[in-house]
């Protein structure tokens, strides 16, 4: 699996809008600033967060950006279906619409469980969590392992 730049920045854009006190609509461009982002680049992240219903937004000097719901409501996969659409794909489709014949028909059950595992993570870690710096248990596991910080 790969997370794409822009899957990246999403979730880092609306973390920064998760971390921030009070409930005044943020400026993209501190956004950006904050977070090392490409304005423009982001600009567009942020319209398809809007899409999506992860951010509202408004327009004039005292516009911006914010949260559109609760962060213990918007999960980290909320945030890259937003803007990357499904989280696990094989050639751009999803696991559960391919069908394989003869030797490879083992694989089709090893991509359900990818995309299981792995949405097993992603949704289970809210923006809240992230802001609060309190990663459920069973994610702290997986990462405290030795060989999950090793390229093999």
């Amino acid at each position: 699996m790969r997370i794409s730049a822009r899957a990246d920045y999403a979730v880092r854009a609306v973390l920064e809008l998760a971390a921030r006190p009070g409930d005044g609509p943020v400026k993209a461009e501190e956004i950006a600033a904050a977070q090392e982002i490409p304005h423009k680049f982001l600009e567009g992240i942020l319209g398809d967060l809007r899409r999506a219903g992860i951010v509202d937004s408004r327009r004039g000097g005292g516009g911006g950006y914010r949260l559109a719901r609760d962060a213990a409501a918007i999960t980290v996969a909320d945030v890259i279906r937003g803007v990357d659409g499904p989280i696990v794909s094989v050639r751009g489709e999803r696991p559960t619409g391919l069908a394989y014949t003869g030797t490879a028909q083992p694989l089709l059950p090893l991509w359900i469980a990818l995309r299981a595992n792995v949405r097993r993570i992603l949704e289970g870690v809210t923006l809240a969590d992230l802001a609060a710096d309190e990663l459920p248990a069973p994610v702290r596991a997986l990462a405290a392992e030795p060989a999950a910080w090793e390229n093999p």
